[in-house]
């Protein structure tokens, strides 16, 4: 399914490709690649509350804050939380970014194999291949609570009512 008139690169419009997610919507599962190229998928985080960060990429400086912004809120939370960050890069990319950034507590995945994070939560962009920035919160139960798709991919989500959403699943 491709959807228009939702998100922009500097202005210029772009396709989103994949289903729109609501909130209270069961999170889709996926399947993307840590630093080892093992696949990860939502399953493996079955209990916690998830915060997922999406970036179009980590060699940019909006999506480099937006990873390190989220990597402090992190250190901040419970165990029970764990904190993703999903993009199209290489995952030896992301590995090294996260190394040479000191992100210890944000956990960086790579979408680059299938596209399949990106095409299950609506957010890959047909004309770049790369993932629209954007905010999905997912609960313990593995249901959506919060989704915020940037719209243009060149500007920050709201950290700030991110994380807000966060505590008020947490207490």
């Amino acid at each position: 399914m491709e959807r228009k008139g939702i998100v922009t690169e500097h202005g210029n419009p772009v396709t989103l490709i994949g289903s729109a997610l609501k909130t209270g919507d069961k999170a889709p599962d996926f399947a993307v690649l840590d630093g080892n190229l093992k696949e990860i998928g939502l399953k493996d985080f079955t209990g916690k509350t998830k915060v997922i960060s999406v970036t179009p990429s980590l060699d940019t400086p909006v999506c480099d804050l937006q990873a390190t912004r989220f990597n402090e809120e992190a250190q901040k939370l419970p165990d029970d939380v764990v904190v993703l960050n999903i993009s199209m890069d290489l995952p030896f990319a992301i590995s090294r970014f996260c190394t040479m950034k000191g992100i210890d507590k944000v956990k960086g995945f790579s979408d680059h194999r299938e596209a399949s994070f990106g095409i299950s939560y609506g957010v890959l962009i047909k004309e770049l291949r790369l993932l629209a920035r954007s905010i999905f919160i997912i609960d313990k139960d593995d249901r959506i609570k919060y989704i915020e798709i940037v719209p243009d991919i060149t500007h920050h989500p709201d950290y700030d009512k991110a994380i807000e959403v966060v505590k008020q699943l947490i207490t």
